[in-house]
């Protein structure tokens, strides 16, 4: 799939988070039928009350959950205010700019707030504690000086 400008910022990432918001409601109302639960008044309201959260993934491996999308003049990247994982970095607000032919998926997940995962996706791109390289110790990088025997 190829991602641009207007699949962000046209109908199809719209489209995208209703049909998200819909299946997650129709899981949680399994009697309805899904060609006549648009009629049904709890159906509607649940979906009404539901959230989403929207995870882009990279071709270097990175990934970002986009908190909002921030329309630019541009049609060859997309820029947003990304989600923080990490405690030190919610204090502040990070803005992402990210090449459109960079992005290889987009994950959205719709779920009620008062069944919002505890626990955050582990997102690549941004904070979160990262496992420092393997590096020797002071002592283990060289060899033993031997000393001159007299």
């Amino acid at each position: 799939m190829l991602f641009n400008a207007d699949w962000f910022f046209g109908p199809e990432f719209e489209e995208r988070l209703a049909e998200a918001r819909r299946r997650c409601a129709l899981a949680h109302h399994p009697a309805l039928e899904s060609g006549k639960a648009d009629g049904n008044k709890d159906f509607k309201d649940f979906v009404g009350q539901l959230e989403t959260r929207t995870v882009i993934y990279l071709r270097d491996g990175f990934s970002y959950e986009v908190k909002e999308l921030i329309p630019r003049k541009t049609t060859t990247s997309l820029t947003f205010e990304c989600t923080p994982t990490d405690e030190a970095y919610k204090v502040g607000s990070f803005v992402v700019t990210i090449p459109y032919d960079d992005i290889i998926r987009v994950e959205i997940f719709a779920f009620h707030p008062r069944e919002k995962p505890e626990d955050m996706p582990a997102i690549k791109g941004f904070g979160g504690p990262h496992a420092a390289p393997s590096r020797p110790k002071r002592g283990e990088e060289r060899p033993p000086r031997l000393e001159a025997a007299d």
